[in-house]
Formats: structure tokens, C-alpha cells, sequence
């Protein structure tokens, strides 16, 4: 009897499979991201949860968005328009205790991605998109509570409400130094070669 693949188990089979296409080894990537040979084989067996700091440097190097890494792989079968909430997968940092729920339907092509993301107060955690060979572009709408923003040398104070867009090119850190916990949507451009025309007319009439 099949079982349904944990989220540990997912993030190993999308590393593992974007490593490959690449053409990369194991010590190629580890090359690229600075993150230890051993590390990223434990990541590729799923025996350890990889921090989000760690899977943004593999995300970088495989110049993918971060969310990428937790598609579920490929099927057969057509992708489907709707993801329901009980089929969104949800992934928590082991480092900060932030939870992220994918949101967007797997496998279905589209321009966007779209992310919730549950900060815990008094926690931050950055990523250096420094050598993508092409900006992603992101906005960040903030549902609850206050968050603080930092590209590069630019630095924003969001509260309930704001919206911020960012092209990721530079080092962005996300902080919640508030005492309870914040809660926002990020929409993030998905890479060119991975958009392909949408065929509204079958559902059409």
C-alpha cells in the first residue's frame, strides 16, 4: 500500500531531480551553495530537515525560486486548476519555527506562485539571492501583525495591510521583532521556462 511522501521526502526527490538536470554533482552544488557535500546528501536521503536558510542557498544555486523545492514531483495525470487547503503542503523551519503553506496547485503551469507564511515573533532569517542569473520578483501583502524587511541597503517597517514588491537580487532578511506572531502572502514570478500558455477553453460554456 503506497504511502503519502512526507514533506522531507519531497524536498529530497526535488533536489535530487533539479541537481540532475543541471548536470551537477554532489560536490558541483556544494560548490555553488556553500552548503556542505554531506549536508545536501542528507537532504537528497531526507534524513535531516534542512533549515530555510540552507534550502535558499540550494534554491539559489539550482536557480529556482525557493518554493520550487516543494512541489511534489511530476504525474501523469493532468495537473489540476484547484488545490484544495487539505492537499496544500505545509513546511516549518526547524531553525525559526516559520511555517510556510503552498498554496498554488502542483504541477498546474502559471505565471505565479502563491505562499502563506506564518512568522514566529522574535525570529529572522535571511537569503542571499546575490547570483541568480535572473531577479525574481515577489510582492509580500501582510495579513496580520508587523514585519521588517531588509534588501540590501533598502529597509521597510510593514504593518497590517502593506504591500511591498521586490525584485530578489540582493540579500533580503525577513524579522518579526514584535511579540506575536505575523502572518503574510507572498506572490513570486515563476521562472520563464517553467510558464506556458493556459487553455481557458474548456472552461468556456
Amino acid at each position: 500500500m503506497s504511502t503519502t511522501p512526507t514533506i522531507d521526502q519531497l524536498i529530497a526527490e526535488r533536489v535530487r531531480e533539479l541537481r540532475k538536470q543541471h548536470g551537477h554533482s554532489l560536490e558541483t552544488l556544494a560548490q555553488l551553495s556553500g552548503v556542505s557535500r554531506s549536508m545536501i546528501s542528507l537532504i537528497e536521503r531526507s534524513e535531516t530537515s534542512a533549515t530555510a536558510a540552507v534550502l535558499g542557498k540550494l534554491a539559489q544555486a539550482l536557480q529556482v525560486p525557493l518554493a520550487f523545492l516543494f512541489e511534489e514531483p511530476a504525474s501523469s495525470a493532468e495537473p489540476q486548476p484547484l488545490a484544495r487547503a487539505a492537499q496544500q503542503q505545509c513546511w516549518q523551519d526547524p531553525a525559526t519555527g516559520y511555517v510556510r503553506r503552498h498554496l498554488s496547485p502542483s504541477g498546474y503551469a502559471a505565471p505565479l506562485e502563491l505562499v502563506e507564511v506564518v512568522f514566529p515573533p522574535g525570529q529572522s532569517v535571511a537569503f542571499d539571492n546575490a547570483l541568480r542569473s535572473e531577479p525574481l520578483h515577489q510582492q509580500l501583502w501582510l495579513l496580520e501583525g508587523c514585519m521588517q524587511i531588509s534588501l540590501g541597503e533598502q529597509h521597510w517597517q510593514l504593518e497590517q495591510g502593506d504591500c511591498l514588491a521586490m525584485a530578489l537580487n540582493q540579500t533580503i532578511v525577513f524579522a518579526n521583532t514584535s511579540r506575536k506572531p505575523a502572518r503574510y502572502l507572498l506572490a513570486l514570478t515563476a521562472l520563464p521556462e517553467r510558464v506556458a500558455p493556459v487553455n481557458f477553453s474548456r472552461s468556456i460554456g
